[in-house]
């Protein structure tokens, strides 16, 4: 069995002083000290801001993990450098929180959206889906194209997220896993971080976890791609540089200096272990600092004081209904317990794999599927009826439009309830002409000879069973228990896809279809 040359590792440290009287050693471990400090006082100054003006729960508890990374990082940089025998087990605690702060990220993004899980996928099941960013369409090209192979974009606005989601979270998985994989095999003398052995688990370990890395990353950017227009008031392209900028120089750094340093020899002033453990950590501590003051612009507290905010709070639309008040409690201790209890991050990644496994085969069955199947339906039925350049042999726009209204009522008819099995008929074609009987206002368009009124006895698409499972919460976009608003554009959206044959008129006879009984037009 090929054993571990640590002969290296274990050498004390003798260098010669450089022409300044002291070795690069006590250099680097003075620089990382007075960087390390300065980036700890500007973090933690901005976290308790945050935790004193605790006033939106769902978004700051994340900021407050992103901004601790950097002490997180500041400090166990420092710790590698000055217990450089033991440096693993110090960066291996650092990795594990890295997964934590990207998960907190993609879940900050999506609470700019809506406050909690099932109003988010409300939201995405309104979404259109945009295509995966490079490099996936050019795999695309190889794979059947954007709307076919394993590759394709989702049907899904739902589907979607939860792909992007399971991309992010499972990096906690493997983050975590590996961790006690590193600490396991260096105790045994198993990891070997100076060999690229495969022998060894340290080569093994570097490359899952960046593969696991560049998925979660690219989540994230999916994610700002979709998300954009609708955060754009959240300034994310700042944040988003921060937070890449970091795993860049975490990850990305130290990986390339650990290959390097196989072919690097020590020199008088310079140790292995200078080169191995000193040289990144003293880069990733003078990083911090100037990551630190960008945090202060990206993840500021001021839009959160209710001094500042002033009558914006009170303002229609702002979610709030009585008096806001921070929810931190007593020097912000509710804020601290809130952002460094793990356990929504553990349900969020048992989220994922459980849509990996199980709720994946069924997502068909998800409205939002049904909801493309009726637009697909309604598209080709008004092809089918009126080919473009044609007028069907009839004269006047009156009597096209009387035409048009007649038919794709028919066809409504005959296909209602159909291999959808929603239980009504497609409604696109007169949603186009008409809102009036969804809500809206105005006279709206009736049929000729129609006195009745029109009503809408659509059963409510928010309480069918999806395939992640029974949708709860806010379904109203009024608050939600914990004061957050919640999004209501959807549910408008949603709605406009009730069935025109459902009205009441003098003339009217009953039918039956797959869906039940309903009173509608005579066919």
């Amino acid at each position: 069995m090929v054993s571990c040359n640590t002969t290296l590792e274990d050498e004390p440290i003798n260098e010669t002083n450089l022409s300044i009287g002291i070795s690069f050693h006590h250099l680097g471990l003075l620089i990382s000290a007075v960087f390390a400090l300065l980036s700890v006082v500007i973090s933690l100054y901005l976290i308790v801001q945050h935790a004193l003006h605790y006033l939106k729960p769902w978004e700051q508890k994340h900021i407050i993990r992103i901004l601790f990374m950097i002490p997180v990082y500041s400090l166990v940089s420092f710790l590698s450098y000055y217990y450089y025998r033991h440096a693993i087990y110090f960066e291996v605690l650092r990795d594990c929180y890295e997964a934590f702060a990207i998960s907190s990220f993609f879940t900050l993004m999506c609470s700019y959206i809506a406050s909690t899980v099932h109003d988010q996928k409300d939201y995405f099941r309104t979404q259109t889906p945009k295509n995966w960013v490079w490099p996936v369409p050019w795999m695309q090209k190889c794979s059947g194209g954007r709307d076919k192979g394993w590759l394709r974009r989702p049907v899904s606005g739902l589907t979607w997220f939860n792909v992007v989601w399971l991309l992010v979270f499972q990096y906690c998985f493997i983050r975590v896993f590996f961790t006690f994989v590193a600490v396991i095999s260096q105790a045994t003398g198993r990891y070997c971080q100076n060999s690229l052995n495969p022998a060894f688990a340290h080569v093994w370990i570097e490359v899952l976890e960046a593969i696991g890395v560049t998925g979660a990353m690219y989540g994230i950017i999916q994610l700002y791609v979709q998300l954009r227009p609708d955060i754009a008031e959240h300034r994310p392209v700042l944040k988003l540089l921060c937070i890449k900028l970091v795993i860049f120089f975490s990850f990305w750094q130290d990986l390339v200096i650990s290959f390097a340093s196989t072919r690097v020899s020590p020199s008088a002033h310079f140790s292995y272990q200078d080169i191995k453990v000193g040289i990144p950590a003293m880069l990733l501590c003078i990083e911090m600092a100037i990551f630190s003051v960008m945090h202060i612009f990206a993840f500021s507290w001021k839009p959160y004081s209710l001094n500042r905010m002033g009558d914006a709070l009170h303002a229609s639309g702002s979610g709030y209904s009585g008096k806001p008040e921070y929810h931190g409690g007593a020097l912000g201790i509710k804020a601290f317990y809130d952002a460094f209890n793990p356990w929504d991050i553990i349900k969020a990644s048992a989220r994922g794999f459980r849509w990996l496994f199980i709720g994946r085969r069924y997502r068909h069955q998800d409205v939002s599927y049904q909801q493309h199947q009726r637009q697909s339906h309604a598209s080709y039925e008004s092809t089918k009826l009126h080919p473009i350049g044609s007028n069907n042999g009839l004269g006047t726009p009156l009597e096209r439009d009387e035409s048009r209204d007649s038919s794709a009522h028919s066809a409504s008819l005959r296909y209602s309830g159909g291999d959808l099995g929603t239980g009504y008929a497609d409604s696109r074609l007169h949603d186009q002409r008409d809102t009036s009987y969804h809500g809206g206002s105005g006279e709206g368009f009736r049929p000729q000879g129609h006195t009745g009124q029109f009503r809408d006895q659509s059963p409510n698409p928010y309480n069918r069973p999806s395939a992640d499972g029974p949708i709860e919460g806010d379904r109203a976009g009024l608050l939600s228990n914990a004061g957050a608003p919640s999004f209501g554009r959807q549910h408008s959206a949603l709605r406009q896809e009730t069935d025109y044959s459902r009205t009441q008129s003098q003339d009217r006879a009953p039918y039956r279809d797959r869906g039940g009984t309903h009173n509608g037009w005579r066919g």
